[in-house]
């Protein structure tokens, strides 16, 4: 599989015009290697009508079974984790039947089969990122709290920073866990990587416009249409994903 791009590429916030002073959200010099996924992305979301069947698909791709994580209250959904490496997971998100009304993604109660419908990233500090958004005149949800009960009874707890227009997910939401919550990819079923996550669009370039404007220095990919794509390993071999 040919390299898409490094994680040296998710660079701190973009220069010129776009420049907040004093905040940096790159990883360091050692952090960063070349494994062809943004250095801070934190997850990537697989939509589906059912938790059941996506936790399937996963199963008998991948050969590793994702575990139920909980239900996000007052967002009718509930999910499913996969650990795809160090401070990254993949979260399988369905609709919640004790609950009427999807906040986000409503997109997934006509999901038979399942694709990514969005991705976040985790800067280290989120008010920056709302400063940051405010001064290029962008507009934005957030920061809001948001909490997840797991079955073990554990809350976790996190903020959030949305964008207004993601481009139908392409671009990214912003979270930051709190200090008291383990990370998912900290104790969800491990033994899969994420090995690239690529960004498509027929015009990159204004893509690529579109990501300095939130801070992000980002490849985009020429494509036929908008998209992002992810290949996933595990022990039954690498299974590929796609918007």
């Amino acid at each position: 599989m040919a390299p898409f791009f490094s994680r040296r590429n998710f660079l701190a916030l973009a220069g010129g015009a776009f420049a907040a002073p004093g905040i940096s959200w790159a990883a360091s010099a050692e952090d960063a290697d070349e494994d062809d996924v943004p250095a801070l992305l934190d997850h990537i979301i697989l939509g589906c009508n059912d938790l059941d069947r996506g936790i399937e698909l996963i199963e008998e791709s991948l050969g590793v079974r994702p575990a139920i994580g909980g239900v996000h209250p007052g967002r009718g959904t509930c999910n499913a984790l996969l650990s795809l490496g160090e401070r990254r997971y993949l979260e399988i998100m369905a609709p919640d039947p004790t609950q009427k009304q999807i906040v986000r993604y409503p997109q997934i109660r006509q999901m038979t089969d399942p694709r990514l419908i969005g991705w976040a990233v985790h800067p280290p500090d989120i008010a920056a990122v709302a400063k940051l958004l405010g001064e290029n005149k962008l507009e934005f949800k957030g920061p809001d709290d948001g909490s997840r009960k797991r079955p073990d009874g554990r809350v976790l707890t996190w903020k959030t920073v949305s964008l207004a227009d993601d481009r139908h997910g392409l671009l990214p939401f912003f979270i930051e866990w709190s200090a008291d919550s383990v990370h998912p990819s900290k104790d969800a079923p491990a033994r899969c990587r994420l090995e690239y996550f690529e960004i498509m669009s027929a015009d990159p370039e204004e893509l690529s416009l579109a990501f300095k404007r939130i801070g992000l220095n980002l490849p985009v990919q020429r494509s036929d249409k908008a998209r992002l794509r992810a290949l996933i390993s595990g022990p039954k071999g690498d299974f590929g994903l796609s918007t």
